[in-house]
């Protein structure tokens, strides 16, 4: 990474200027973003300085710096900004800063792993990018939204610059309250936007971290040196609008190990290429994540919502090869029941679809969530790698906590896993054995299971949704007062049709 620096300390001291006159402007407390990177660490280090020179007297509010934790970061990152937030919070107390420092999580439910091990959700592409919102915007959110209700009102100190592009300058300029240095939160009620470092530019950025301290005693020059071996960061996401204005994190950048977003993920292979061979294991297994998602026989041939949905991609199949089975659209829910197909398990269904509603366009089924079966081979793979990075580097690591585990056990009951695998697979990959709740044990046993999936087939009765039925009974047994028992039921019995 070159650097072209250029004096501007001018800038430096008009940033910090304005910093002590907006903190003093009214009683809103703030919310730092911090992402670990250069220009959230600017912001932080500015507000710091500023603050160090005001009174005891003027420090009337709280300032929070918080950090997502998405619970996927590369491990390099996370150490490093844990240890930062640990030194900021320090030497707030030491100087009497009124700075306090946490870490936003998603819920356990929430996690990357609970939705994709968990419920299905295929790993993100661009198209399909619900990790942001799930993993750092909702948690973020969640905290600032606490503030809101606590104070009233509350102000986002954010790393933003317009020099970042054209787009992300233009949506800072529609929020923008005329006459005023905050902009309007584009989605949070009573929540204001303020950038120190607005006009910065890169350089400037840079200029301003190596030419002042740290004053809570980090070395800017590691930060440089993190930049050069992995590229770039990807910032503290806390609204929807920037968000969309700033693209993904792009295939330079520092953050989630996982991300399948990008072609190639060339923060995680520039570690390695500069010597942080123990990252390996991980740069392998998001690569298996995007091979996976690509495999159609890892993945059901309906949505979430048992819906069915046709593609005019197919994939390879020649329209013109006559091997393949060819159907009309209209007789797909009978040819389904004929051969008594199952859309959550079965793993190849290359047919064409005759779509009479499209010019007889050929189509084929479009694929949702991962099935059952590659849940749990994701599962062992990641449970695996953890093994080996605890083996190479660190024995603590913890790829997937025991919290995230447990949702996962619940999503898999709630899809009809009775079997209850979970606590099985864990202790055969780790060897640890845990306290599983004894609420979450199999309606059935697996003997019990295979005499009712004969029966069904005897009696030509719908096994998928048979169990459906028994899980909303299950749900609703020793409720008093059972009323929405037979809705759930008229839900579940029309979900099971099919929809075009």
């Amino acid at each position: 990474m070159e650097l072209n620096i250029f004096n501007t300390g001018s800038k430096f001291v008009e940033a910090k200027e304005l910093v002590k006159e907006m903190y003093l402007e009214d009683e809103r407390p703030w919310v730092v973003g911090f992402s670990g990177g250069k220009d959230s660490t600017a912001v932080v280090q500015i507000v710091f300085q500023a603050l160090q020179e005001l009174e005891p007297s003027q420090l009337h509010k709280k300032v929070y710096v918080i950090s997502s934790d998405t619970q996927v970061e590369t491990p390099l990152i996370i150490d490093k900004i844990t240890r930062t937030l640990g030194r900021i919070e320090k030497k707030a107390l030491e100087i009497g800063l009124p700075f306090e420092t946490q870490k936003v999580r998603p819920k356990a439910e929430q996690t990357f792993w609970s939705s994709i091990i968990g419920k299905g959700y295929p790993t993100p592409r661009q198209k399909f990018r619900w990790c942001t919102d799930r993993l750092k915007i909702e948690p973020a959110n969640r905290f600032i939204l606490d503030k809101v209700d606590q104070f009233g009102e509350v102000v986002m100190l954010l790393g933003v610059r317009d020099s970042e592009s054209a787009t992300r300058a233009a949506v800072m300029q529609s929020h923008t309250i005329e006459g005023k240095k905050l902009m309007k939160h584009s989605t949070l009620r009573n929540a204001f936007v303020f950038a120190p470092i607005r006009s910065f530019s890169v350089d400037d950025v840079w200029e301003f971290l190596l030419q002042y301290e740290s004053p809570w005693g980090d070395d800017n020059n590691e930060l440089l040196q993190l930049y050069q071996d992995s590229s770039s960061e990807c910032p503290l996401v806390v609204d929807k609008e920037v968000k969309e204005s700033a693209g993904s994190c792009g295939n330079s950048r520092f953050g989630c190990w996982t991300c399948t977003v990008v072609t190639e993920d060339k923060a995680l292979s520039g570690f390695i290429n500069n010597g942080v061979d123990w990252l390996r294991p991980l740069y392998d297994f998001r690569n298996f994540l995007v091979e996976v998602r690509e495999d159609r026989s890892k993945r059901q041939k309906r949505r979430m919502n048992g819906e069915v949905y046709l593609t005019t991609n197919l994939g390879g199949i020649d329209p013109q090869d006559l091997s393949y089975p060819r159907i009309y659209k209209s007789e797909i829910k009978e040819y389904i029941d004929t051969n008594n197909i199952n859309l959550a398990t079965i793993e190849d269904l290359d047919i064409l679809v005759i779509d009479e509603d499209d010019n007889n366009t050929p189509k084929r089924f479009g694929v949702g969530p991962f099935t059952l079966d590659a849940r749990e081979e994701i599962l062992r793979k990641l449970l695996r790698t953890q093994k080996e990075i605890r083996e190479l580097h660190d024995p603590t690591i913890e790829l997937i906590t025991v919290e995230e585990l447990k949702a996962i056990r619940k999503y898999w009951h709630d899809d009809l896993q009775w079997e209850d695998r979970l606590p099985q697979i864990v202790e055969e990959e780790t060897g640890e054995v845990y306290d599983w709740q004894q609420d979450d044990r199999p309606v059935f046993k697996e003997d019990q299971l295979t005499d009712l999936e004969t029966l069904c087939q005897e009696e030509g009765v719908n096994l998928s949704l048979l169990k459906k039925l028994i899980s909303v009974e299950k749900d609703y047994s020793g409720v008093k007062i059972r009323r929405g028992l037979f809705q759930a039921f008229d839900k579940t019995l029309k979900q099971d049709f099919l929809h075009l």
